[in-house]
């Protein structure tokens, strides 16, 4: 290896594209002959359609179709499997089982009941506004409790158990049991979901909004029963999906179909109300917590019990408790997931789904048992932290997780706490301090990807793998630029379309850990090639062994020459040497895959103005090797922002007569804004994890969003003496 481009951060590579408007996303593209489709959506949540009055929609000029239950294709369903590491490549995955109009049902508000077909965008959404739907209206069951009423629990599996917590409880000096609740999130992207779809001699071709060219390929390709080689998904730049793009939705499908049905390219954008209903959410949740600890602050048992909503079409279960059962060195622990059906959309993955609501809930009971044991939150954290992973008692691969605290702790300044709380005045303000750590699963699934050598004296990368706005393109080339000492102007990286080598979704924090190895591998494989050009006969080394050859700065030398690997090609006419590989998923029955981190927040509450402030966040993350410090400290910044949101601004609020949502706009859905951004300082780590992968590298996605409600919410606890166990935590909240 150079060791020059690994942990440099060169300026990204696809960064002019993007600031100059030339990176095309897929709303932005447009066909010859291209047909514009808007749906119509239900504005019941419960019921069946007894009829679609299309006249007066037919009339707007320019309509081609309506699509609806009574003349859409039958088309084929994926078969339910579950989200596997191991076969990720060949999976095909939908988050909306249900295909869309499929029947005449009504699942939940918002639901897509029709799609008008028009020659222009203006046409078709004049035309949709114009379909008169009627329904047999049902009340319709709203939200977690009124879901419980109705019709129960159901036990959503993926828990554990060790020891026995109950009665360690009930012996236990110091105890908490707490309910904690988080509500209905929606992504809300900045790129809007999207599908462009056309047909070529039977092949299906989409531009689409997505986190996954491989799976989406291979799903549409089952729907509509073809084999996978015969669709194409191109989606070279993605404006960010937080989880909710990672998987197929129906539009895709109705858009893909209306392309068939008319023989024309067919375009259609979800608009931003619609996101809020069709394309997915991070669910609701009530997570009861019991914790218990000794005399000498040690914890003893964790129940961590959670229930959320999801849809009467899918079982989805946000796995609240899979953070708890390793955090902490604890004998006795159970966590347990159970969920209950109300008319919303499919829930689904939401960044760090699972760990960021159920962080929330056992951060926040940690901090109440440090307190009930008198012990400062970080000391009572420090004593308790686990020594390897309990839940599969296997060793932790690598885990710096006392070093994070340490290091941020003294980077914020913890020492100059006053631990009583509403003591820490700054002029109008009271100061609170507050702490949480937090963890990530580290998946390495398979990849593959293709490097050629050019003639020319450039090098090409190809993978299916997407950047999501996360600095993938750039990761990539530096992989290519390490092993060949090429400069980053002559490597050329696309991505994104389902016809290059295959990749994994861009989502779960794997893409780094999986396309990397896959990229450098391909790498070998083509100087492997050019060192086997140069030694044969009539080559610029002949008569020497290829191993004897290396790779410096674009040339071949075997220590006493060296010549420009462009020379060698051209020499022999080749137009290029070419690699592949195929990487695989890491070992999994050794060791234990993390990453972890430490979050320390300081939020400010005026109490004459009833405001509430994230003024500073001192956060360490320990995620293995960092390839490029400038994107990975990027992606822990915007995690940190969307906890922040999180903890003080985001909630879906649902009307309790219609169960529509009544938020769905960027107006009245509160998110942070640049007058929200506290000051942020990012401590990375940079612990190689090799045995991880080759470069010691682990996802850093989602492991900046866990924890940081939760020392959000301890924080408000030692600024103002009251302890919010609901998200958001809003002003009305601290006044009652």
């Amino acid at each position: 290896m150079n060791n020059t481009a690994i942990g440099a951060s060169p300026r990204r590579i696809d960064g002019r594209l993007k600031v100059t408007g030339a990176a095309l996303y897929t709303a932005d593209r447009a066909l010859p002959g291209m047909l514009y489709a808007y749906g119509v959506y239900s504005t019941v949540a419960s019921g069946r359609i007894t009829g679609l009055d299309l006249a007066d929609a037919r009339r707007v000029p320019g309509v081609v179709d309506i699509l609806h239950h009574g003349n859409f294709p039958r088309l084929y369903r994926t078969p339910k499997s579950p989200i596997s590491g191991a076969t990720i490549l060949t999976a095909s995955i939908t988050d909306e089982h249900r295909l869309p109009f499929e029947d005449n049902a009504i699942y939940y508000g918002g639901q897509m009941v029709a799609l008008v077909v028009a020659d222009t965008f203006e046409h078709a959404r004049e035309a949709a506004y114009r379909v008169g739907a009627s329904y047999t209206g049902e009340k319709p069951v709203v939200d977690l409790e009124h879901g419980i009423k109705a019709g129960g629990l159901r036990d959503g599996g993926r828990g554990h158990a060790r020891g026995a917590p109950a009665p360690a409880y009930d012996r236990a000096a110091v105890k908490i049991d707490a309910t904690y609740r988080t509500p209905v999130e929606t992504h809300n992207p900045m790129e809007m979901h999207a599908t462009l779809a056309w047909w070529e001699n039977g092949d299906l071709r989409l531009y689409e909004a997505t986190q996954g060219a491989t799976v989406h390929r291979n799903t549409i390709a089952q729907i509509f029963g073809l084999t996978p080689e015969r669709v194409t998904v191109d989606a070279p730049f993605i404006g960010s999906g937080f989880g909710s793009k990672l998987f197929l939705w129906p539009h895709s499908v109705a858009a893909s179909a209306a392309a068939r049905m008319t023989g024309r390219p067919v375009k259609l954008v979800v608009p931003r109300a619609f996101m809020f209903t069709t394309t997915g959410q991070r669910p609701e949740t009530r997570q009861r917590v019991r914790v218990s600890a000794g005399a000498d602050g040690k914890i003893t048992s964790i129940r961590h019990e959670s229930v959320n909503t999801t849809s009467f079409i899918e079982q989805y279960v946000e796995n609240c408790g899979g953070m708890t059962q390793s955090l902490y060195a604890c004998p006795n622990l159970m966590v347990s997931h159970h969920t209950t059906n109300v008319h919303r959309g499919a829930p689904t993955s939401m960044r760090a789904p699972g760990a960021a609501p159920g962080l929330f809930a056992l951060e926040s009971a940690i901090d109440e048992l440090a307190l009930a044991c008198r012990m400062d939150p970080v000391r009572f954290r420090l004593a308790n932290l686990s020594t390897r992973d309990e839940s599969l008692n296997l060793p932790w691969s690598s885990n710096h997780l006392r070093e994070a605290i340490e290091q941020a702790g003294r980077k914020f300044g913890w020492e100059r706490r006053d631990p009583r709380p509403g003591t820490m005045a700054v002029g109008t303000e009271i100061a609170g301090y507050g702490v949480a750590v937090c963890n990530w699963d580290a998946w390495r699934t398979p990849a593959e990807a293709r490097v050629h050598l050019r003639s020319d004296g450039t090098a090409s990368v190809t993978c299916a793998v997407q950047d999501i706005g996360t600095g993938m393109y750039t990761i990539v080339a530096q992989i290519v630029s390490e092993l060949t000492g090429l400069p980053f102007e002559k490597i050329e990286v696309r991505l994104g379309d389902s016809s290059f080598p295959a990749a994994p979704v861009a989502g779960g924090s794997w893409a780094t850990a999986s396309v990397l190895p896959a990229v450098a591998e391909a790498t070998r494989h083509a100087i492997g090639q050019l060192r086997a050009y140069a030694t044969q006969e009539g080559g610029a080394f002949a008569g020497a062994k290829p191993e004897t050859l290396t790779m410096q700065q674009g040339r071949l030398t075997d220590g006493r020459r060296s010549l420009g690997y462009a020379e060698v090609l051209t020499a022999q006419r080749f137009a290029s040497a070419e690699g592949f590989a195929r990487t695989g998923a890491a070992p999994a029955d050794k060791l234990s895959f993390m990453s972890f981190g430490a979050h320390f927040v300081e939020v400010r509450w005026d109490p004459g103005i009833s405001r509430l402030r994230v003024a500073r966040v001192v956060s360490a993350i320990d995620v293995g090797r960092v390839i490029n410090p400038v994107t990975a400290r990027n992606q822990v910044e915007g995690a940190i922002v969307m906890g922040v949101g999180m903890a003080l601004f985001e909630a879906t609020e649902y009307d309790e007569r219609s169960g529509m949502p009544g938020n769905n706009n960027y107006a009245e859905y509160a998110v942070p804004v640049h007058a929200d951004q506290p000051e942020i300082d990012v401590i990375l780590l940079d612990y190689p994890d090799l045995r991880f992968n080759e470069f010691g590298a682990r996802g850093i996605g989602e492991i900046g969003i866990t924890g940081l409600a939760a020392a959000v919410a301890n924080a408000v606890y030692h600024a103002t003496g009251k302890r919010i166990r609901e998200l958001p935590i809003t002003k009305e909240k601290l006044m009652a």
